[in-house]
């Protein structure tokens, strides 16, 4: 009989752990899918003014302090209005955060999401390092190159740099012949005129 009582306890702990694990699994996802339309906004948004970085540490900021627990007890205070929730966010980060990322709190906090700072936070930098490691390419030639062409070119740089790179091509009848290509800061200049300036450049020197 004590056997069997332990038997059944011991099924009945399996059960609930089981349940617990499968609700919060269903939690997780839940917030996910809510979370991944503000992540990728606030990730366009930064990319589009060049301040990854700076959004980065700001929303790092913003998620740890959203997940302490006063913080918490606030966000989900019934007796609280979402601007109250949104100004108390923003007074404790003080200057750690800017303005837009204050707007941004803004909207999250009218639309009941600010307790899916946390789980942006980690969407934004799953955004960030995939941008990270790709880098765009510009290449520019006299004439139109083939599409094989552009592919070679697109692959030895991909192994020169070691990124993905997204290529882009355009002409240029002044570069005479060759090609001129941008990634980023490099600036590879195969083109005639590069040539013929260089040229110059050392019959002056």
């Amino acid at each position: 009989m004590l056997g069997a009582a332990i038997d059944e306890n011991a099924h009945r702990e399996l059960v609930d752990k089981l349940a617990f694990e499968l609700y919060f699994a269903v939690i997780m996802a839940e917030l996910s899918t809510l979370a991944r339309p503000y992540a990728k906004a606030a990730f366009e948004y930064a990319l589009e003014k060049s301040v990854l970085a700076e959004w980065s540490t700001q929303l790092t900021t913003l998620a740890a302090v959203v997940e302490h627990e006063g913080m918490a007890q606030v966000l989900v205070n019934p007796e609280l209005t979402n601007e109250q929730q949104a100004s108390m966010l923003s007074d404790v980060c003080g200057e750690s955060i800017g303005v837009e990322l204050k707007n941004f709190i803004s909207i999250l906090a009218t639309n009941k999401r600010l307790i899916l700072l946390p789980e942006i936070q980690k969407q934004f930098e799953l955004y960030k390092a995939n941008q990270e490691k790709s880098v765009d390419v510009e290449v520019i030639s006299a004439f139109e190159l083939p599409e094989a062409t552009v592919t070679q070119l697109a692959s030895a740089l991909g192994q020169k740099l070691a990124r993905q790179v997204k290529v882009s091509s355009s002409t240029d009848s002044e570069l005479l012949g060759g090609v001129l290509i941008r990634a980023g800061d490099t600036v590879i200049d195969g083109s005639v005129r590069g040539r013929l300036n260089k040229l110059a450049e050392a019959l002056n020197s």
